[in-house]
């Protein structure tokens, strides 16, 4: 699948290699492929459970220390073997998990600072409390806000995915001046604005961003699938992460 700033897919089948199935096939053996894919995901979306965590009651310090302590103890494979019913969704083993830990694993009096010198992942925290003061202003459940956030984490990275695709091509130019109509609310008379801002018919606009938002929606699904364990699901779990914005 082509776009106007994206290369030709790799061949095969999207959903032979996704993270999440990495991570299954290994089961509780572990092996450095499944655990460099379970570090990935994790540092995909570990914001949702830090957010998750403050709105749980804690204060920021201590969401912190509780969600790169749950990382450490991921990381080390304790809790792949803990939670076996939500392993088809990443999404819904992580919430699982994360409230297995914070219900039964955690002492404080045993607390380990950023993880202390267990195996832990490298998370920004600068803007982690900004952010979530940010989220939290209309203050959903703290469930349907993991969802919601979930979904944000997940787009962001489709976004960033596709500005690489688009800047390997040469044309980070264009991404930029056609990101906006990505999502919905850019008119036509929009577009002819940016067309005469980059020197183009407004037609060769129209199929550039027609071309951006198909490998948009490819890349969102490939991006859905690697937290699944089975494709058939892609749909579904579409509609319940967005779902969620509602």
């Amino acid at each position: 699948m082509t776009s106007d700033c994206a290369s030709s897919s790799p061949p095969g089948d999207v959903f032979a290699t996704t993270h999440w199935t990495v991570v299954l096939a290994a089961g509780k053996r572990g092996s450095p492929d499944s655990q460099r894919a379970l570090e990935e995901l994790c540092r995909t979306y570990w914001f949702p459970l830090y957010a998750y965590v403050r709105r749980r009651g804690y204060s920021r310090e201590d969401a912190e220390d509780l969600t790169q302590t749950f990382f450490a103890r991921l990381l080390e494979k304790n809790f792949l073997k803990d939670v076996d019913g939500e392993k088809g969704k990443f999404r819904a083993f992580l919430l699982a998990a994360l409230k297995h830990f914070l219900a039964n694993e955690w002492d404080k009096s045993q607390r380990q600072k950023r993880g202390g010198g267990a195996a832990h992942l490298s998370l920004d925290w600068r803007t982690a409390d900004t952010k979530f003061q940010v989220a939290a202003v209309n203050e959903p459940s703290p469930d349907k806000a993991f969802d919601r956030e979930w979904a944000l984490a997940l787009l962001a990275k489709v976004i960033e995915r596709l500005q690489a695709e688009c800047a390997a091509d040469g044309k980070a130019k264009l991404f930029d001046a056609l990101k906006i109509f990505l999502t919905a609310g850019r008119g036509e008379s929009a577009q002819g604005d940016v067309a005469k801002a980059l020197g183009m018919e407004e037609g060769a606009v129209r199929v550039a961003i027609h071309r951006l938002r198909k490998r948009y929606r490819a890349l969102l699904r490939e991006e859905i699938a690697q937290t699944l364990s089975d494709p058939a699901q892609v749909d579904a779990e579409m509609q319940a992460l967005f779902g969620a914005f509602h």
